[in-house]
């Protein structure tokens, strides 16, 4: 079967991750650099984003290699976007040690003609502003999947209420959604979220699994077992990835195996530094953890 394009936009960034036994700079990293490799195993994806003239060829040829289309990434004068994390040993919280916006604080999403009537079309977590602009560059047929964080819903929340009423599926994790909703119980925060305008509302749980939320019920995703997890970056926007490319083949008859396929692209990320883990993943090993999580769920 042949899948559907996705166009998706985020940021692309160089990171920065310390834990409690490694130390890293300047990484590939950003939700779009993420996202786009996750989907690319199943989907054309159509990249739109910015860097700047420091950017690293690795990362070039890592776009090339997953066939991945970088026509509307924009590359201008100055300091790619960079973003520093430290976790704490247990990985059960995160400090930002820095952000640095470079290029992308004047950054402007430009959606090429030829890309405009993508069926599929991914908002990263990035401003609202922004993902609303994307918005208005694209067809009115095309099915908006977006994500977000706690950031914006703190100091730009019009917007980002505006996102998830254009939204076909919205993704947060758990402590966003208490914290947009006001309710501490996921199920019913999930209602509420519903209430705003999308259709599907994936909750996810870090090492609980996923709230799958539709108007026809409520199903829980296990997470696969017995990870080792090196390095949380980067796994909410695979498991974005895993989602949209599984749906851009199958369809939404099939979003419950989508949101099983996206945990077990997740497990793979959390298993490597940066993008080590999911670059280690292919299409059989991403089905056999799929099967798992499915076994958990009977």
């Amino acid at each position: 079967m042949r899948s559907q394009p996705i166009l998706a936009v985020g940021s692309i960034a160089l990171d920065t991750i310390h834990t409690a036994s490694e130390r890293h700079t300047d990484i590939l990293g950003g939700s779009a650099t993420f996202f786009a490799v996750s989907a690319a195993s199943l989907a054309q994806v159509r990249l739109v984003g910015v860097v700047g003239d420091d950017y690293p060829e690795e990362g070039w040829r890592l776009f090339r290699d997953k066939g991945v289309d970088v026509s509307d990434v924009q590359q201008v004068a100055g300091r790619t976007f960079r973003w520093g994390g430290e976790y704490s040993k247990d990985f059960s919280t995160r400090e930002t040690l820095f952000t640095e916006l470079g290029v992308f604080e004047d950054f402007e999403p430009k959606i090429n003609a030829a890309n405009r009537d993508t069926p599929i079309v991914y908002l990263g977590n990035i401003q609202p502003s922004l993902q609303l602009a994307v918005c208005n560059r694209v067809s009115d047929q095309s099915r908006i999947i977006s994500d977000t964080m706690n950031l914006w819903i703190d100091n730009n929340r019009a917007e980002l209420t505006e996102v998830i009423r254009r939204s076909h599926i919205f993704l947060i994790n758990d402590e966003e959604a208490e914290e947009f909703t006001g309710i501490s119980d996921p199920e019913a925060g999930a209602s509420a979220l519903l209430e705003q305008g999308p259709e599907i509302v994936i909750i996810k749980q870090g090492g609980k699994g996923a709230l799958l939320a539709t108007s026809n019920g409520r199903r829980h995703i296990p997470v696969y077992p017995d990870v080792q997890v090196l390095d949380p970056t980067g796994a909410g926007d695979s498991f974005a990835g895993g989602l949209l490319c599984y749906l851009s083949v199958h369809g939404e008859g099939s979003l419950l195996d989508a949101v099983i396929n996206a945990a077990a692209t997740a497990s793979f990320t959390v298993e490597g530094v940066g993008l080590d883990g999911l670059l280690k993943a292919d299409v059989g090993s991403i089905r056999k953890r799929a099967d798992v999580i499915t076994a958990l769920m009977d």
